[in-house]
């Protein structure tokens, strides 16, 4: 009896550090670690039991072990903290039945986005923040820093921010741009997002249904921000008309700058199919899947609206050979050999939108939004 207690929990522990090895895989921070443990290990394996194991663990490299003392340090200050990431991550299912419509799939997200929000207005919107205003600000001014480096804002232009969450482009970005309007399929963080913002003059936040852009009229933005929306757009079936809706929206000479486009794992599918919508929406691919944060693991896109038939070199990075057969992110791993990770789109929607995943679907990239 004692041996076979001895057994399971040696293979618990070693269920325990193989999923921890893959949450460190890529290099992230130890905070965003700590929010991918939040989504990926089972409620029964609490705070102080997973700190114990990431102190003891003992890998080749040096920079995880120092990595590991950082999230086992974490674990142990922030118990509550973990527990909350938990029920956050656990507002958001980001799975659809198959009997949802695409439709259905956007209404249960707005529901659960506002369950989400009630729980920790921060996590909410990026579950590697830990629930903490000043780390949240670290990350969204990280982004608002390489948004202004690639010239996407200006005091001349006006900016649609699809996924808006509680609006913390909005005030990083508020001395940055003539007029931003902010949407939001949830109520909740519009609301939380209304009160953040209610100084700024040149702020217009507004609940959307999800489903389109059409009470904007063509060419009336000069830019599109989309943080961690687009996983939830990819969801719902609903990438492939949002990029036609951006097209129409965006000025000529207008950017779309795409940070996470979806959770699914695959940088390689997420290029293919960027690459894919751009050009049929003649839009040139200027930046193609970097990770130019720190602080943050999104996969940064950045696209730009020309005049005329782009050819196929200046708006894809991807072979014509490899967007036919990008159809199975397993294919991907396999052929590059690369370990497969969880990947962890900090808001979420945003960001900054609000992107959770639910703990069970290991192996989707899951962000309560950016």
């Amino acid at each position: 009896m004692t041996a076979t207690r001895s057994k399971k929990s040696a293979q618990r522990h070693t269920a325990i550090r193989s999923t921890v090895e893959d949450c460190m895989a890529d290099g992230v921070c130890a905070e965003a670690v700590v929010a991918r443990l939040a989504l990926h290990l089972p409620t029964a394996v609490d705070a102080a039991e997973l700190a114990e194991i990431a102190r003891d663990m003992v890998p080749l490299d040096s920079r995880d072990a120092e990595r590991l003392q950082e999230v086992a340090g974490l674990l142990r200050r922030k118990p509550g903290v973990f527990a909350t990431l938990r029920a956050t991550g656990a507002a958001v299912r980001h799975a659809r039945d198959d009997e949802e419509t695409d439709a259905a799939v956007v209404m249960r997200l707005a529901s659960s986005f506002d369950t989400a929000a009630a729980i920790s207005e921060i996590a909410s919107v990026q579950l590697a923040s830990l629930g903490d205003e000043d780390r949240l600000s670290t990350t969204t001014e990280e982004v608002a820093a390489w948004l202004k480096e690639q010239d996407f804002t200006g005091t001349e232009r006006n900016i649609l921010d699809i996924g808006c969450g509680i609006g913390r482009f909005e005030l990083a970005l508020s001395k940055s741009f003539n007029r931003m309007v902010g949407i939001d399929i949830s109520s909740r963080m519009i609301s939380i997002a209304s009160e953040r913002c209610a100084a700024l003059g040149n702020v217009d936040l507004r609940q959307t249904s999800g489903l389109d852009l059409t009470e904007f009229d063509d060419s009336s933005f000069d830019c599109v921000l989309a943080v961690d929306s687009f996983p939830y757009l990819v969801l719902a079936g609903m990438a492939e008309r949002h990029f036609d809706e951006i097209a129409r929206v965006l000025k000529r000479r207008g950017w779309l700058a795409l940070l996470n486009y979806s959770y699914r794992g695959s940088l390689f599918l997420d290029r293919a199919d960027v690459s894919r919508l751009a050009e049929a929406h003649q839009l040139r691919v200027v930046i193609n899947g970097e990770k130019p944060f720190r602080s943050w693991d999104g996969d940064a896109f950045l696209l730009a609206r020309g005049d005329g038939t782009l050819p196929r070199a200046a708006s894809s990075g991807v072979e014509p050979e490899a967007l036919e057969s990008a159809t199975d992110p397993k294919e991907d791993i396999m052929a590059s050999g690369r370990k497969k990770h969880f990947g962890l789109g900090s808001q979420g929607k945003g960001t900054g939108a609000g992107a959770i995943t639910n703990g069970q679907d290991r192996g989707k990239r899951g962000s309560v939004r950016s």
